[in-house]
């Protein structure tokens, strides 16, 4: 049962089903493995689709983690692809260290596309749990990133050696539109401690990702000490570049601040659009095979796919909406928020979403209809945690930890998993010596 993307062989003894853990034979595992590997390739935004149960999806998830070796019931279970086991292909794989980590978006985007992410530092409690849960063999350090020291990581887990790349994603919020009232947030300058990592762990290459705020004259002192002090320790930095990860395979209109920084000399070239105007991923393919939900309903089968429970004011203004990219324009006198009245502002709030367009950006608020245009594009409520995460381009498989609403938060802040898989050609060729 040959793969395009993996030749691959299973043995299992005995060969019988194994009962109450997977509950499929031998030769089922075998093909939904292949076909579990096989999405490191796969471009929709669930590779794996409905061809597997979430129970199998973890199942194979766990046997990957863990060397793609496991044992149930005295059932040993081994993959050798190629002939070599995977942990001594991941030998091979370029290193990473994935800072402001957050839920882990760009380790899971890494880890697919075959870098080793030997460790990631983040301080939001919850945002860690769900990083631990998917990616358990990478070393965590869930403290403040002052307290972390890279020696430690270049002793304990690189075995002395360079690092090839480092991931900077520092906290967008000071250099948002909303957080620029805030002249004293000290957030802004958390980006600067990519420089005391990169003078110890010497990355071939560092990888920044911010919103265009960034790059704006306001924060310009900011990038001009960011250049100034990784020039001194060896780095060339090249200028920002703005990108929209819709041209990217997400499903979403959401500009970013690319930023790249190369030891010893120029950094490569940004790839360039993958799907531009014309080719674009929808919300109608990124939520294809999801019930349709009313307001306070649940999807049984899915824990994140479960509409909010709208008031009634809430629902009388939903259904007063058209279908398909409405807006609240279209609400009658007597329905119009008080603020709204004589305000053009803030066009978004309470607007639809089109099934054939990306979405607008997905925020921490991406489940209100009162935080922007989060409403389903038919149903009359807002979008579940699963459409945000799908619109995030996060498979079905990957699991959140905390309270509706700090799954939210995890989403909104979280970099496309997609986006980051679209440039790895560019990453690649930049850690290569």
């Amino acid at each position: 049962m040959p793969s395009r993307h993996t030749a691959c062989r299973i043995t299992a003894r005995p060969h019988r089903t194994i009962d109450g853990l997977l509950a499929a034979p031998v030769g089922t595992l075998y093909h939904g493995l292949e076909t579990f590997l096989s999405t490191c390739t796969d471009r929709s935004p669930d590779p794996l689709g409905n061809r597997l149960s979430n129970r199998h999806r973890a199942i194979f998830t766990l046997i990957v983690e863990f060397g793609l070796k496991n044992r149930y019931l005295g059932h040993s279970i081994e993959v050798k692809p190629n002939g070599e086991s995977m942990n001594q292909r991941r030998k091979h794989w370029p290193t990473a260290v994935d800072l402001f980590a957050g839920c882990g978006g760009v380790t899971e985007a890494l880890k697919r596309k075959h870098f080793r992410v030997v460790a990631a530092v983040d301080n939001d409690p919850v945002a860690c749990a769900t990083y631990q849960k998917n990616h358990p063999t990478v070393k965590l350090y869930d403290t403040d990133i002052k307290r972390v020291s890279p020696a430690a990581i270049r002793n304990d887990l690189l075995g002395g050696q360079n690092l090839d790349l480092l991931v900077v994603c520092a906290p967008c919020q000071p250099f948002s539109s909303q957080g620029r009232k805030d002249k004293k947030d000290a957030r802004a300058s958390l980006i600067l401690s990519a420089v005391r990592f990169a003078k110890v762990l010497q990355p071939k290459l560092i990888f920044f990702e911010n919103v265009p705020g960034l790059a704006t004259p306001r924060f310009d002192h900011i990038l001009k000490k960011l250049q100034r002090r990784l020039g001194k320790v060896g780095y060339r930095v090249g200028d920002p570049e703005m990108v929209d990860a819709a041209d990217y395979g997400v499903p979403q209109r959401r500009q970013r601040c690319i930023l790249l920084a190369k030891h010893g000399s120029e950094p490569p070239q940004l790839r360039g659009p993958v799907t531009p105007e014309g080719a674009r991923k929808t919300v109608r393919q990124a939520l294809s095979g999801l019930a349709r939900l009313q307001s306070g309903q649940k999807d049984t089968t899915d824990p994140l796919h479960f509409a909010r429970d709208h008031q009634p004011i809430a629902l009388e203004r939903l259904s007063c909406i058209p279908a398909d990219g409405g807006s609240r324009f279209a609400l009658p006198e007597d329905l119009v928020l008080p603020c709204h009245k004589d305000y053009s502002g803030h066009p978004d709030v309470y607007g639809r979403m089109s099934w054939d367009s990306v979405s607008p950006t997905l925020t921490t608020g991406c489940t209100d209809v009162t935080k922007g245009r989060f409403a389903h594009p038919e149903d009359d409520r807002a979008i579940s945690l699963r459409e945000a995460a799908r619109l995030q381009t996060f498979r079905d498989a990957y699991m959140f930890e905390g309270k509706p609403r700090q799954i939210a938060n995890q989403i909104g802040n979280a970099v496309p998993v997609r986006l980051i898989e679209e440039l790895t050609p560019t990453l690649r060729e930049g850690v290569r010596s």
